[in-house]
């Protein structure tokens, strides 16, 4: 396919970006905070929030709407990248969907393999021609730009396309981006966050103290000491987090694993977010949302995130359902191809079309992703 990435000559692990849920929930909070009179910090929160055109669609937000416009079946799409320089195009290297029923009361929350193989469609703005390839790639195929530094925002809008083509979804109602160097600043402005690990998790990139491992000498695989998760209830801080969510090395089910601490992960940091720890705590909350603000990208089709945040301010993390696609690899003449999802995942997107998602996931529990 013409445009390919290059290839990178280091071993480099996909990262996590699954903060915007917990983001989320913080919105909410800050409604909370606007009714207790705290206007400031709410404001400071929205002007610190980088708003760009993801979606390809400005024109649809361009009257200013109210917040009671937001209205579901909502579908949010938060992809996750690695800061890089500005003359390399961006890698998917998290992607996510949030599906808010009609009654803006609970999440469904699913991820997309960044592997999986899918056709990924022509794109006019750059003159990219699709094709077939990994899910991740999208993003870097629509940032071209013929003279200049790659644009993020397009690269976002064609894998959104992508997506779109893959489970149905006809189109976001919001997009956002997270930016992993910011992630670590959220998880230690709220003092770290607290979670049940499932299983004992080897890093595959740190040491104990949190430096990194060394390159063996075939420069495919680190050595040395290993920093370990052990099982049970650990509180994490920032670098501790963002490693263990990166990790599939060692674990059963490999990447499905990692998406499933990734999700455990996201439900348990909503949790403190919405604490008395953070809620109530004026000082620790607008270092929260202040370090959230230079993390994110967002696209609210004409709404900022304060808006989000008071239309969503009724849904609690108890109401947050975890869902785990079917999948597994593709291997061609003993050759890993990427991912590919059963059946049963395009009976799920139907479901999530037709409105009928929180009975289908009723009648099939095996979508929903807990501890083991």
């Amino acid at each position: 396919m013409s445009g390919e990435p290059a290839k990178r000559k280091r071993p480099r692990a996909p990262r996590w970006a699954r903060a915007f849920v917990a983001v989320g929930a913080l919105l909410s909070v800050t409604s909370g905070v606007a009714l207790a009179g705290i206007q400031i910090l709410v404001s400071r929160y929205a002007n610190s929030v980088a708003t760009e055109d993801l979606l390809g669609d400005s024109a649809a937000g361009a009257a200013k709407a109210k917040v009671s416009d937001i209205k579901g079946p909502l579908n949010i799409l938060l992809v996750g990248i690695d800061p890089r320089k500005a003359e390399t195009r961006p890698l998917a290297d998290s992607i996510m969907v949030a599906h808010v029923p009609a009654g803006l009361k609970e999440v469904f929350l699913f991820s997309m393999p960044r592997d999986l193989l899918v056709d990924i469609p022509a794109f006019d703005k750059n003159g990219f021609r699709g094709g077939r390839d990994k899910l991740n790639a999208a993003m870097s195929y629509g940032s071209v730009v013929p003279t200049g530094n790659p644009n993020t925002a397009r690269g976002f809008e064609l894998l959104s396309r992508t997506v779109s083509k893959r489970t149905g979804i006809k189109s976001f109602s919001a997009g956002a981006i997270i930016n992993f160097a910011g992630f670590k600043e959220i998880v230690d402005a709220m003092g770290g966050v607290t979670m049940t690990i499932d299983e004992r998790t080897r890093s595959e990139h740190l040491k104990p103290d949190g430096t990194g491992r060394t390159l063996g000498p075939s420069r495919l695989h680190y050595i040395g000491p290993q920093k370990v998760y052990e099982k049970g209830t650990q509180h994490l801080k920032g670098w501790e987090a963002l490693d263990f969510v990166r990790q599939r090395y060692g674990l059963k089910g490999s990447d499905y694993a990692r998406q499933r601490h990734q999700q455990q992960f996201v439900k348990a940091m909503a949790e403190q977010a919405l604490s008395k720890n953070v809620a109530t705590n004026p000082v620790k909350l607008d270092k929260v949302l202040r370090a959230a603000g230079q993390a994110l990208i967002f696209d609210g089709k004409g709404h900022t995130v304060v808006d989000w945040g008071l239309a969503l301010k009724g849904i609690s993390p108890q109401n947050i359902t975890m869902i785990k696609l079917p999948g597994g690899a593709e291997i061609v003449g003993g050759d890993y191809r990427g991912e590919v999802l059963r059946d049963s995942a395009d009976e799920f997107f139907a479901a999530l079309e037709a409105g009928t998602l929180a009975q289908f996931v009723v009648e099939h529990p095996e979508f929903i992703n807990t501890a083991r």
